[in-house]
Formats: structure tokens, C-alpha cells, sequence
């Protein structure tokens, strides 16, 4: 019998667990109900939990708490997305209850386990049953409820596995949109992975991989690349380079001209010292050199992902370079906090060329690249906190999948930071429109978030999957409309689905509509979508704007 684990074990046990995750990220990604492309709660949890891997291969431990107080740091400035926030608060619990414990025995674990539970419930303002937090919720109570009678780590952990699994198949019942579809709740899924692999570590069923598991990697095993051809990447190369400037304020207009002509999917990040690119290009070589003349060229990462994708398609691990960015963090070392030289900062939250600038433009000091396809980690989105020259800094996340992730960032830095609920980019545009320097912070609050309320976003991208839902019988790649994140309809014509955006825009008599077009829409075809609404909406005003988006044609605020 197991009485207590020590901090080899617990090490061995959350390393288990991140190797576990990994392996089952797809299929906790397939559990998600509804078909639009967006930041998985596999990959969310998946990436999360490889934060806190990597910090633990980093460290030698004399104490569980040490390992418990590793992971949860590492777990909050990780977290992705909602369920990477739960995953964080949940462990942060643990982390609480057994301060300072050189080992820990079952009782105090299971105490631990809900003090865990008791934090994730506190932390969302509207908890909902049938997911991740029932299943936690119900697996912890079970091994409480053990503990009182029995002190065997191995068989408390089982008991809650028990419990749990049933908490698991519950979550249909309880959610009718899992139960239409016949899946289990996919944050619920990524809890039981986690425990069940760190149980089976616990008995010597399995063991931690000698060297770390590359979430993102396979996160994408089964998943995009298995439904295109080889043939049909245009660009074979994976590029993205991180060059030091010659000056602050060089012009980098010419170079984004010359990499948008040699290659696709092109992003460049910038600030006073750097900027780094990212782009797809079969002349990669041509690309850095014509960089290093804005600058030092200081790291660089290329990967062909036409042998990546035939690796996979042959059932390959794909080959990969290191992680850039955990090079760059290495090298970077913690993050400078930039010296106030004013009372307010915005950090907005986006994807897509058009609306970094539009969002720079209006105000906004700091871009942090993502949103639907990659919710960014809260460490993502501290940096940029931390280097706006600002007191207090409002962060605009712009997606209900990332507000969580941001609140997170409040107490990790010295600096003020206020969250403001936008769950669109809309939303995130109308906020910086009324933002008004001169008012009083909680004048701020309450003036953005009232007029937020206004803004209503309709949106048109394409099914991921095949799904019934919502009444809707939907199949891979139709169009998808939606409003203010419900399902309007499924559609083989890009024309039907925003003809019945119009339909559904009528009711709410607008008066400005915007047309935010993606990277994949031309001019011609935005004026066009932008004509037919204005067709639709004779009394409103309506404009087209080029946001550059990824995988979303269109998002349209409607006002």
C-alpha cells in the first residue's frame, strides 16, 4: 500500500499526465459539439499542461510543494483558452492545500484535490454542470469520501477515477447539445486523461518519455494535413525569424510588400527593438536575406511541411526544429516592466494584418496575435501588458475563449490590468471608438462595457466537421453563418449564407454595419457581400474593411 508520494513521484506523475494529454489531444478536439474552427479545448488543455512539462524537466524538487507550486505557475502563465484556466485553477488549489509539505499523504491529496475545485468554481462567474467542473467536482468528493476510511494513495485515486468516468458519461445527460450528439464533455474528457495517467504512473503501468512531447505536433496528427494533398501546399516552407532593428522606427512596409510576393499566411510582429516574421515560401534563403537589411538576424526556425505532411500521411512523427519561442524565452529571461509614461495602455487581442493596424490606429499600444484558430496563453498576453508604458493597462481579448486567460494576467504583474468583456472583435473596435484617456477608470468600465451591449457580430466561416447541431445537419467545408455566436444556418453558397445574415440583421434595425473581410476574400468579392447587406439594410450604413483574418470570410458588426 501507497501512503504518501514524494516529489520524484509527483514529478513522474504530471509528466505522465502531460504525455497522456498530448496523445489524446485530437480526440478530446473531436468531442467539440459545434463545427467551427476554433482553439480547441484539446489543444488548449494539451498546450497548457506541456507549459508546466517543460518547466518541470527543467528543475530538480526536494518537496512535493515545490513540484505543486512549479506546476501551477507554470499552468497559469500557460493557460489557453477556458479549459487551459480551469486546468490551471485546479492545480493551483492542490498547489495552496499542501504548501510546504515535503510529502503528502492520500487525505491530505483528496483535501488538496477539492480545494482545486473549490477554486475553479469561484473563478467562473457563471459555473456550468455537465463539464469539466462536474467531473472534477464529483471525482475529488469521491476520494474525500475514501479517505475517511481508507489511506491507500493508489486506491483514492482510483475511487475518483471511478467517480469521475461516471461524472464523464453524465455530462450528456445533463447537456442536451452532448446528448443530440452522443459525446462526452470535452474539458471533462481532458481531466480524466490527466488523473487516470497520473494514477497509472502511480502503480508502474507507465512512464514519463525521457525526452518532452511536442503538443502542437500532435495536436495536428489526424487532424488538417490529413485532408489536403502533398501537392496542394503552395509554399513548402514553414518560416518565422526574429531580427534585432537597425533603428526603432524602421519602415518595414517595403519588406511585408516583398514576403507578401514570395509567399502566403505572412505575419510580422514588431516593436522598438525587433519584429518577427512568419511566412510560408518555397525561397526561405531570400527572405532572411532581404530582412538583414532591416536589421540583425538573431534566431531563425524553417520547416518543409511538405515532408512534414508526408511523414504524417505515412504514419511518421513529423520532423521538427526546436520550439522558437521557448529559445526565445530562454534567451529573454522574464520579462522588463516598461516604465509608466502615461496613466492608460490597451492591449487588444487579434488575428490578421488589417486589424492589428486598424486596432493600432485607434489607439490600441500592444497587438497580441490569436483569437479564433490559437487562443494565446495568459503569458502570451502579459508580456504585453508588461511592455505597455501605461499604469493601468485595459486588455481587450476579443473572444469569450480568452477573457479568462487575461483576467489571469492581473496577478502576475505590478502593473493595473483591467479586463474588458469584449467577445468579438466588433465589440473590441466599438470598446477603442469610446475610450475616452481624460474619464476615471471606472468611468472607463462602465462607458466601454455599456457600449459594448450594442454591438451584435455576425460571422461566416466553414464547418470543421461534420455535425448535427442545433437542429442544423452539417457537413465538412459548407459555409456557416452565425450571430452573436449562434447558428443561423449551414450553406453550400457563400451568397445564401449572407443573405440570411440579412435576414437576421433586420430585426435588429442597424444604423452602421461593418464588413470585416478575411485573408482569403479579394475586394471585389467584399464589396460585393457589403452590397448585397446594403441591399438588404436600406436605412443602414455599410462599409467594407479589410481585417485580414484567418479562416473567418467575414466578420460583420452590425450597430
Amino acid at each position: 500500500m501507497r501512503e504518501y508520494i514524494d516529489a520524484a513521484a509527483f514529478k513522474e506523475m504530471i509528466l505522465c499526465a502531460d504525455a497522456a494529454l498530448a496523445a489524446n489531444t485530437q480526440l478530446i478536439n473531436e468531442l467539440n459539439v459545434f463545427p467551427v474552427p476554433d482553439g480547441d479545448t484539446g489543444t488548449n488543455m494539451g498546450l497548457t499542461m506541456n507549459n508546466a512539462a517543460a518547466e518541470l524537466r527543467k528543475k530538480s524538487f526536494t518537496s512535493v510543494s515545490a513540484v505543486a507550486d512549479c506546476v501551477a505557475g507554470a499552468l497559469l502563465r500557460g493557460a489557453r483558452g477556458n479549459s487551459g484556466v480551469i486546468l490551471s485553477l485546479l492545480f493551483r488549489g492542490i498547489s495552496k492545500r499542501i504548501k510546504g509539505m515535503e510529502t503528502v499523504a492520500a487525505k491530505e491529496f483528496a483535501a488538496a484535490m477539492k480545494d482545486g475545485v473549490d477554486a475553479a468554481y469561484k473563478a467562473v462567474m457563471k459555473p456550468a454542470e455537465g463539464t469539466i467542473l462536474t467531473v472534477a467536482r464529483l471525482s475529488a468528493e469521491e476520494a474525500v469520501s475514501y479517505c475517511k476510511k481508507g489511506a491507500d494513495f493508489e486506491e483514492m485515486l482510483d475511487k475518483s477515477m471511478a467517480a469521475g468516468n461516471k461524472a464523464l458519461e453524465d455530462t450528456m445527460t445533463i447537456n442536451p447539445v452532448l446528448k443530440k450528439a452522443g459525446v462526452v464533455d470535452a474539458g471533462g474528457k481532458g481531466y480524466i486523461v490527466i488523473f487516470e495517467a497520473m494514477l497509472r504512473c502511480l502503480k508502474g503501468e507507465i512512464s514519463a518519455p525521457a525526452k518532452a512531447v511536442d503538443a502542437g505536433a500532435i495536436a495536428n496528427e489526424g487532424g488538417a494535413f490529413d485532408v489536403f494533398d502533398t501537392e496542394e501546399i503552395t509554399f513548402a516552407f514553414d518560416t518565422v525569424f526574429i531580427v534585432r532593428k537597425n533603428e526603432p522606427d524602421v519602415d518595414l512596409t517595403p519588406l511585408r510588400a516583398y514576403l507578401s510576393s514570395i509567399g502566403d499566411c505572412l505575419v510580422i510582429g514588431e516593436d522598438d527593438e525587433a519584429f518577427k516574421v512568419h511566412v510560408h515560401t518555397n525561397i526561405p534563403g531570400e527572405a532572411l536575406t532581404k530582412s538583414q537589411k532591416y536589421g540583425t538576424l538573431e534566431l531563425a526556425k524553417i520547416e518543409n511541411m511538405r515532408t512534414q505532411h508526408e511523414d504524417i500521411l505515412a504514419g511518421r512523427k513529423a520532423q521538427s526544429t526546436d520550439d522558437l519561442e521557448a529559445v526565445e524565452r530562454e534567451l529573454e529571461g522574464e520579462e522588463k516592466l516598461a516604465a509608466p509614461d502615461k496613466k492608460y495602455g490597451v492591449v487588444a487581442i487579434c488575428a490578421g494584418d488589417g486589424m492589428a493596424q486598424l486596432f493600432g490606429e485607434l489607439g490600441a499600444d500592444k497587438i497580441v496575435t490569436g483569437g479564433q484558430t490559437m487562443n494565446p496563453s495568459t503569458a502570451d498576453i502579459l508580456k504585453e501588458v508588461n511592455r505597455t508604458p501605461a499604469e493601468t493597462v485595459f486588455v481587450l481579448p476579443n473572444n469569450k475563449n480568452i477573457i479568462m486567460a487575461a483576467e489571469q494576467c492581473a496577478p502576475l504583474t505590478e502593473k493595473n490590468v483591467v479586463v474588458i468583456p469584449t467577445k468579438t472583435v466588433p465589440q473590441g473596435v466599438t470598446a477603442m471608438l469610446n475610450f475616452d484617456n481624460s474619464a476615471e477608470e471606472e468611468e472607463i468600465v462602465d462607458t466601454l462595457c455599456e457600449a459594448i451591449k450594442d454591438v451584435h457580430t455576425a460571422q461566416v466561416t466553414y464547418a470543421a466537421r461534420n455535425s448535427d447541431f442545433d437542429g442544423y445537419e452539417i457537413h465538412e467545408g459548407e459555409y456557416l453563418a452565425l450571430l452573436d455566436g449562434k447558428l443561423i444556418g449551414s450553406f453550400t453558397a457563400m451568397d445564401s449564407a449572407l443573405d440570411a445574415i440579412g435576414n437576421a440583421a433586420e430585426s435588429l434595425d442597424p444604423e452602421i454595419i461593418t464588413v470585416y473581410y478575411g485573408e482569403d476574400v479579394k475586394d471585389e468579392e467584399a464589396e460585393t457581400a457589403a452590397a448585397m447587406l446594403e441591399e438588404k439594410l436600406p436605412d443602414a450604413e455599410v462599409s467594407a474593411v479589410n481585417g485580414g483574418q484567418p479562416v473567418y470570410y467575414y466578420m460583420i458588426s452590425i450597430e
